[in-house]
């Protein structure tokens, strides 16, 4: 389980360090930089993929991205007594991402470049560390990465130079992971590589899900739903039993669902309390739709370690709220869940079930976490 996550230099997310729980629910106000988190947890998951340079070069590259205030703010500009300015930096420019765990912590550190002749605007990865435990240190370092250089520890304790002529645009998550001297690496990054991440699903009337498609076993829904019937398929067939119908029971009084197949195509059916047929996902609203995306999501027969849902009280009445908590709160009892929400009642509930909040708001444009002590962390030296 993360128990540690810090951010610095990402949009609005200056420098953040934060507490997680199995279920922590995230909220504050619009802007106070909820979707940034998301996205830098993101980040971190496209790392393991080696896309995390694509992926910021869809958010208009690194320049696009950094904190845009100035390094550090003095006391009279907290205070509105001096106008907010820029003073000389002490510290190079960067985006930085970490976590950590009791058995392993990461962390990057993301740069402008030098000299990138046609791709200039691809950020450069000046540093990487894994370490075992919360806090990195010179002695718990497995793996360490200082510009195109890896030295990998092996189980003697032995350091070596293993790579050094790593690009600047390859992380060694992707790149030094193997099972001799890299297993620590290759074990992290199919960790990452497990995380999901469910960011409103669509529910329009040419939505994926509201479709039939060819129907396979999924054990993990889509990020986007496309495949909801052959995930609620595979979840009747190989999920735990009872769950299902639970949940949409506790949430349709007296409803049902199934799914029929024709000629090997899945479609979701509901039946629902008074009507005298079906009602297929074409003929669903859009909140309907949505609560079922959700449970397809929570109710997944291979639980991942970490599943983040970024505002998933979207188009749901607030009667489905509370039984979309328990349903959350059921799920974080096999994964780690995080929730960013600005919907009181769903944060109320989730709260109910010993969720961590962690509540946000915005002061001089900087993210600040409100009532949480800042816990200790290092980042890795370029």
């Amino acid at each position: 389980m993360i128990e540690r996550l810090s951010v610095a230099g990402y949009r609005s997310l200056r420098d953040v360090r934060l507490e997680l729980g199995a279920l922590t629910v995230v909220t504050g106000a619009n802007g106070s930089g909820k979707s940034s988190l998301y996205r830098a947890l993101k980040l971190l998951a496209d790392v393991a993929q080696g896309r995390v340079i694509q992926s910021l070069a869809i958010e208009g590259g690194l320049s696009s991205v950094l904190w845009a205030g100035p390094e550090a703010f003095s006391r009279a500009m907290k205070r509105g007594e001096q106008p907010v300015q820029g003073t000389k930096r002490k510290d190079v420019v960067a985006l930085k991402l970490g976590f950590s765990s009791d058995d392993y912590g990461y962390a990057i550190d993301l740069g402008l470049p030098i000299d990138g002749g046609n791709f200039g605007r691809d950020p450069q990865i000046k540093a990487e560390s894994l370490w075992t435990g919360p806090i990195l240190q010179r002695a718990n370092c497995f793996a360490e990465r200082r510009g195109p250089s890896v030295t990998l520890r092996n189980r003697n304790g032995e350091r070596r130079q293993a790579y050094t002529h790593l690009q600047s645009f390859d992380s060694m998550l992707t790149h030094c992971a193997n099972p001799e001297d890299g297993a620590e690496l290759l074990l992290l990054r199919e960790r990452l590589r497990d995380w999901r991440f469910y960011d409103h699903f669509r529910t329009d009337s040419d939505a994926p899900a509201r479709r039939r498609q060819v129907g396979t076993r999924t054990p993990v829904l889509a990020s986007d739903g496309t495949d909801l019937a052959a995930a609620i398929a595979t979840i009747q067939e190989i999920g735990i039993e009872g769950e299902l119908e639970t949940a949409i029971g506790d949430a349709f009084p007296g409803g049902t669902i199934d799914v029929s197949v024709t000629d090997g195509y899945f479609e979701v059916e509901m039946r629902q309390h008074g009507l005298l047929r079906p009602l297929k996902t074409a003929e669903l609203s859009d909140g309907t739709l949505r609560y079922l995306l959700l449970v397809a999501a929570l109710l997944s027969p291979r639980p991942p370690a970490l599943m983040i849902l970024n505002e998933p009280e979207t188009s749901l009445h607030p009667d489905l709220l509370p039984p979309l908590a328990r349903l959350i709160a059921k799920a974080a009892q096999r994964s780690q869940l995080i929730v960013v929400s600005h919907a009181a009642t769903l944060v109320s509930a989730l709260k109910a079930s010993d969720a961590k909040e962690i509540v946000l708001s915005k002061h001089l444009g900087e993210t600040i976490v409100a009532d949480q002590e800042r816990p200790a962390w290092n980042w890795p030296a370029r």
